[in-house]
């Protein structure tokens, strides 16, 4: 008799890791894990070139579309179960710093842009997440 499994056993613990966490994976693991919300489309080059930088250390991190409110930019996010998010507004593009709100509670604070990817992705690299890599 021949045993022929429809699922092997990476797709297996895939299935059961997404099934246990309902998609809300932790930092070091979701498949986006920052994205930028800017105030306005004056905003969007320094977001862009935010995920640039952030994107070349590793960092899985996007800008939202737009077309939306802030609120409802967040709302989606937080919809999306992105770990960290960062609305963007006059204060961070005059400062070059990204404001960082951890989704499940928390802030990270204001930091240097510099000082962000730091953390970012020693977090990303250590499997921890980013209260943790301050």
């Amino acid at each position: 008799m021949l045993h022929r499994a429809i699922f092997g056993s990476l797709e297996r613990f895939f299935g059961v890791l997404i099934e246990s966490t309902a998609g809300d994976f932790p930092f070091w693991l979701a498949p986006t894990q920052l994205r930028l919300l800017p105030v306005s489309d004056d905003y969007r080059p320094y977001c862009d070139a935010a995920v640039a930088r952030l994107k070349a250390a590793g960092i899985r991190a996007e800008v939202d579309p737009g077309g939306r409110s802030v609120g409802k930019q967040i709302k989606v996010a937080n919809q999306d179960k992105v770990p960290i998010l960062s609305v963007v507004g006059e204060a961070e593009v005059g400062a070059n710093a990204l404001k960082l709100e951890m989704r499940k509670g928390g802030e990270l604070g204001e930091l240097p842009l510099e000082r962000a990817i730091e953390v970012l992705a020693a977090a990303a690299e250590k499997a921890v997440e980013p209260i943790e890599a301050l």
